[in-house]
């Protein structure tokens, strides 16, 4: 009797050729363990959440305030990476059947456009701090904090979108939108 061959499973069949991407990271500067500092102290708090809600059965009251305001600094401060790298969204779909001269100077004004947006809102985010006086629910902890956060991030990334303006000006031939690699 011959042997059936028996069908690959499915788990095989899917990942089939594919291979991990080689992870770069040259591109970090030490302004990026800010956001990392967020987001694992926001993935620890959560852990806790989880642990304490569902093995203890007794869930801490802080965790989810916490959490949410954690989230929202590792939001804004990663945003900051992501001006410096040049890698916020973006919507390409007249830039690239522009010519390469009109295209540049769109560029350009989406770029001063940025830069006075970020400016607006770390002025608006700072006055916004200075006028909080109310304070968290669960601990005693002043909200202006996370305001001063948004604020600060947003003051750094005016600065980087000012910086991307300046090397833009500088450099015609730079139409580079977005420097996220989608596959």
């Amino acid at each position: 009797m011959e042997k059936q061959e028996q069908p690959a499973p499915a788990e095989q069949l899917l990942f089939e050729g594919l291979e991990d991407a080689p992870v770069d990271l040259s591109d970090l500067s030490w302004e990026d363990s800010i956001p990392f500092f967020f987001f694992w102290t926001l993935a620890i708090v959560v852990f806790l959440q989880f642990f304490t809600r569902y093995v203890m059965n007794n869930s801490l009251a802080w965790t989810e305030e916490i959490a949410r305001y954690l989230l929202i600094c590792a939001a804004f401060a990663g945003s900051v990476m992501a001006m410096r790298k040049r890698s916020h969204i973006a919507v390409e779909a007249l830039h690239v059947y522009l010519p390469q001269k009109l295209s540049h100077w769109v560029l350009v004004c989406v770029d001063a456009i940025t830069a006075g947006f970020c400016i607006y809102l770390a002025e608006t985010a700072a006055r916004l701090a200075m006028r909080a006086t109310g304070y968290m629910v669960s601990i005693d902890i002043s909200k202006s904090y996370v305001y001063w956060i948004v604020a600060v991030s947003f003051a750094g990334m005016a600065i980087y979108a000012i910086r991307n303006l300046y090397l833009r000006i500088k450099n015609p031939k730079d139409n580079v939108v977005s420097t996220a690699i989608m596959d």
